[in-house]
């Protein structure tokens, strides 16, 4: 606007997690190419909800091409009106309609005049400051100071994943999205089946949101080769475990890995929180062995966390950090402790909501409090999401490992009724078949209720305030002490 560009100038939308917008110049770029526009607007929005096309009013939303203009009074329209309240998206997208509408509307100079307190507002406000900061960050994670750029790197043609469920199959979608075939390996044909059938199902819903063409998804589907036996693996390049979170489990698996993959392929562990050098002791090559720590749904969440074991060798490294982002990731190197990076800090962030409810919260309450300060979503939804199973059985360990850490009670009482989240339509929150929705269910008051009683606390009234101070906190402090 400050320029004098017309106001019908088209839109190019962004995943909001790209906070450079060099994803955003450079895909605005090719559309100018292809005599799309000669000029185009990037924004962005968080990547779960509807993209805020911008375009003139009576144009089609997902075109980015502008009709032709009839006139100068034709202003904008935005077709996601949930982002322009607080808490929602973010103010850059927001104040450009906003001051395109005025533009619009009114007369040219007082939208220009509109659009410089924007421009202003959106260069020197915090929300503008986060995006910049990551931009840095993401760029820093490539750069590893013991290995330098030209390492050789292994080709990595073929994967295996070990487990069919929730992280084995988000992660053999991953690779299957960028071409690489994967054998799905499962001990029993009923596991692989329903591995199977979850990940079709999730190309399906693609396919019909438009997002994705059947035939595409066919092809996917085929690079899929299911096995019941670890000798499936054998000319793999990467092998990634994604069974139980138990040590045991783990160590025989690689134990059993050691004898039949490969000379040179990769052993990975999708480890959450365990000791990736016990794991490689398993081995007699503990230098190929690496922990590649998926984020759930994997096959939608960019953060790839690449532990680096005492013994890992610098080419598998390197080789890793390469495949994450040829798997659209953003590989994180971290090293070996208890719960990485990401489930460190999320150790501290759960432990308080569970506190939470027990002084008097509900889980709605706690996820709306952090929803409304700007999470995509709260921690009882993310629990359900990712599987409530996979933190009880860490809890557990850590009753024997560290019997004087203070943990709430209340998740254990949840998975002990077989609530293990989405996958069993119940959780912290109930779940309609073929829906995601999360629905506040009374069972689980009544379980939280009758855990107060149990230990004794009478529930008060918690603002917002001391909700989102306590969870965020509890991130940042635990995020200073791995920074030590």
């Amino acid at each position: 606007l400050l320029a004098g560009l017309p106001v019908e100038v088209p839109g190019q939308t962004v995943n909001r997690l790209c906070g450079s917008g060099l994803q955003a110049v450079v895909s605005a770029a090719h559309a100018i190419k292809a005599d799309e526009g000669a000029c185009l607007i990037a924004g962005g929005v968080e990547s779960m909800t509807r993209a805020p096309y911008v375009m003139l009013k009576g144009g089609d939303p997902f075109s980015r091409t502008p009709p032709p203009r009839a006139d100068s009074t034709l202003g904008w329209r935005f077709v996601n009106p949930a982002l322009t309240q607080e808490g929602s998206g973010s103010l850059g997208e927001t104040g450009a309609v906003v001051a395109g509408e005025r533009a619009a509307r009114e007369e040219a100079a007082a939208g220009r005049k509109d659009g410089r307190g924007l421009v202003a507002c959106l260069v020197e406000g915090s929300g503008r400051r986060a995006p910049g900061g990551m931009f840095v960050a993401e760029r820093q994670t490539s750069k590893i100071p013991d290995v330098p750029e030209d390492t050789p790197t292994r080709e990595i043609k073929k994967a295996a994943i070990i487990g069919a469920g929730t992280m084995g199959g988000g992660i053999a979608m991953s690779f299957v999205n960028v071409g690489i075939p994967v054998t799905l390996i499962e001990m029993k044909q009923e596991a692989i089946d329903r591995g199977l059938a979850t990940i079709r199902k999730n190309y399906a819903n693609t396919v019909s949101k438009g997002r994705l063409k059947q035939e595409e998804m066919d092809k996917r589907m085929a690079l899929i080769t299911p096995a019941l036996e670890l000798a499936a693996a054998k000319d793999a390049d990467i092998v990634i475990e994604a069974v139980f979170e138990r040590m045991d489990v783990k160590q025989d698996i690689f134990r059993k890995l050691d004898a039949t993959a490969k000379p040179g392929a990769i052993l990975a562990s999708n480890t959450s929180t365990l000791d990736v050098n016990e794991i490689a002791a398993a081995t007699k090559r503990p230098q190929d062995v690496i922990g590649t720590h998926f984020f759930s749904p994997a096959n939608v969440m960019r953060l790839l966390e690449v532990v680096r074991g005492a013994k890992t060798a610098k080419d598998v490294l390197a080789t890793t950090m390469k495949l994450g982002k040829k798997l659209k990731k953003v590989p994180v190197v971290s090293g070996v402790c208890d719960g990485f990076i990401g489930n460190r800090m999320i150790e501290k962030y759960g432990q308080q909501s569970l506190f939470l409810l027990d002084e008097g919260c509900t889980p709605q309450q706690v996820d709306g409090a952090a929803q409304k300060w700007g999470l995509a979503m709260g921690p009882f939804t993310m629990g359900d999401m990712a599987g409530l199973d996979i933190g009880w059985e860490i809890r557990k360990r850590r009753y024997a490992e560290r019997p004087n850490f203070v943990y709430s009670r209340v998740g254990d009482r949840i998975c002990e009724q077989g609530r293990y989240g989405q996958k069993t339509g119940k959780g912290w929150y109930l779940y309609e078949p073929g829906n995601r929705k999360p629905i506040p269910d009374p069972e689980v008051e009544k379980i939280i209720s009758q855990y107060r009683s149990e230990i004794g606390i009478k529930p008060r009234q918690i603002s917002d305030e001391e909700i989102v101070e306590r969870l965020i906190y509890a991130l940042v402090n635990e995020a200073a002490y791995i920074l030590e």
